[in-house]
């Protein structure tokens, strides 16, 4: 038997193992997953065929851990329970006709009820946002609850690090929650963490969300990640919204030298919304430490509001990998065929699915006026590049694009419906907060709340220029190539 029929042997069963894998890619790959991401991972399977398969082992499954699916099922029903007729709301003001199936749509999902007789003030200044937390944390007398997606101690932060030690010293219990990945990639994270330790020599007790340990049986997919920012004093104060604890320019080289700064949103709530804020604290840190705070779960102690007129109705919306759906896509696109007038989306990272880009075009060709504020200048290359691949159909479908000037960032993520609706949080309007980030929504039915929520979209507008079609089929032939090749990066997951 000669050297070239052994090669010809060895060829032909490559060949035959090669066309097997591609074969079971066809079968694997697509089970479970949207089409348009199936078709990107076959197509990078294909083009690269070892390295894509070596990805998609990687990051190819968005499912949590088995053992974390199962505490979220036991914590849905945990919350379902506890949560049990607290849904009562205000009828100061009339409901439009299609509300209460998109609240039975979010009870189901989420195991959040609608409560009403709270209060919220929206906070724009990034300065003041921190300056209120501090002073919730200064008054606590029983409980402080934080959980942010990135806490970084620095200048900036200080005042809350030592406004957690107090609370600390004076007998306050002090959780703390972070994510892992995003706060280790934060500046100075060290520095931080020899903080926090300091602090949990006094009493505080704080832990990694979502940590990537695997020398202690802790992994999973690594751009898995709790985006959640919220805060809790005593189960009477809340905030939550699209602010980190960080300086900001985030600290980042980068962003200092081209004077970079962050815009957000946060929202500090009263009432009995609140119990059901601190509910989603207690969830996250059941799954990272085992201990469920049961007797933390209570109406909370809500304060009677001055004015009727000032109540609003509120229903969290908790979304991420350890639920069965998308909950946060699916309040959304609920929301958007509903809209009969206005829609108004500000996202910092706008990379819709075909569902949500299918519900913005149809809004539109029912007559209902759409504007989408994001930011002129983006920190991040690939997202900025997809995101951007949208704004030729978006614009053609008569889709109203605000860029927000540099060098500020904007990166408030809310919007409202109509006159009636409004939801801000944690989530952007993305594939990756769709399906890999944990995040929070807080949908609001208050006229008065809009109308505060639509002042702010008006200063947004004042910053903005509005970026028209005419001027964007002028773009180089090359920025229309990179965006395409990132939006199709953006279905890999």
């Amino acid at each position: 038997m000669g050297r070239g029929y052994l090669t010809t042997i060895a060829l032909v069963l490559l060949l035959l193992i090669d066309f097997a894998f591609r074969i079971v890619a066809i079968i694997v790959v697509p089970r479970n997953r949207r089409p348009s991401s199936a078709t990107a991972w076959l197509l990078a399977i294909n083009i690269i065929p070892y390295l894509g398969l070596l990805v998609f082992l990687l990051i190819g499954s968005y499912k949590l851990p088995r053992g974390r699916r199962r505490k979220q099922q036991q914590i849905n029903q945990f919350i379902l329970e506890s949560t049990e007729g607290s849904a009562q709301v205000s009828r100061a003001e009339h409901w439009p006709s299609w509300l209460k199936s998109v609240v039975l749509l979010n009870r189901n999902l989420g195991a959040m009820p609608l409560v009403g007789g709270n209060t919220a003030d929206l906070l724009t200044d990034y300065q003041r946002s921190l300056d209120a937390m501090v002073e919730a944390v200064d008054r606590a007398e029983r409980t402080v609850h934080a959980e942010f997606y990135i806490m970084a101690l620095d200048a900036t932060t200080e005042p809350f690090f030592k406004a957690l030690e107090n609370a600390v010293r004076r007998g306050v219990t002090v959780r703390v929650l972070l994510d892992h990945l995003a706060s280790l990639r934060a500046k100075g994270h060290f520095r931080t963490i020899r903080r926090l330790n300091a602090l949990a020599k006094l009493g505080l007790v704080w832990h990694y969300m979502l940590p990537i340990q695997p020398w202690r049986g802790k992994y999973q997919r690594f751009d898995l990640r709790n985006h959640r920012k919220l805060l809790v004093v005593d189960g009477i104060v809340g905030f939550l919204g699209s602010q980190n604890i960080i300086d900001a320019s985030y600290n980042k080289r980068g962003n200092l030298r081209r004077g970079l700064q962050w815009k957000e949103l946060v929202a500090r709530l009263e009432g009995p919304i609140v119990a059901g804020l601190n509910a989603i604290f207690i969830t996250d840190w059941y799954a990272e430490t085992d201990e469920l705070l049961r007797r933390e779960v209570r109406p909370a102690d809500a304060r009677p509001v001055a004015d009727p007129a000032d109540e609003i109705d509120c229903q969290l919306v908790p979304s991420g990998p350890g639920f069965r759906g998308e909950n946060n896509l699916r309040l959304f696109l609920s929301l958007l065929y509903y809209a009969r007038e206005r829609i108004v989306i500000t996202s910092p990272y706008f990379v819709p699915d075909e569902s949500m880009l299918t519900a913005i075009t149809t809004a539109r060709e029912r007559g209902v006026a759409i504007d989408l504020f994001v930011s002129e200048i983006s920190d991040q290359v690939l997202v900025y590049h997809a995101q951007r691949s949208y704004y030729e159909q978006l614009l053609r479908a008569g889709v109203r694009i605000w860029m927000y000037r540099a060098p500020t960032i904007l990166h408030a993520k809310h919007f409202t419906i109509d006159d009636e609706v409004a939801v801000i949080g944690s989530s952007n309007m993305d594939i990756r907060s769709f399906q890999l980030n944990a995040e929070i929504s807080l949908m609001v039915r208050s006229r008065r709340f809009v109308a505060e929520l639509r002042a702010i979209e008006e200063s947004y507008r004042a910053s903005s220029r509005e970026l028209t079609l005419d001027e964007w089929l002028r773009q180089p032939l090359r920025a229309a190539i990179v965006d395409n090749l990132a939006r199709l990066t953006s279905a890999l997951q």
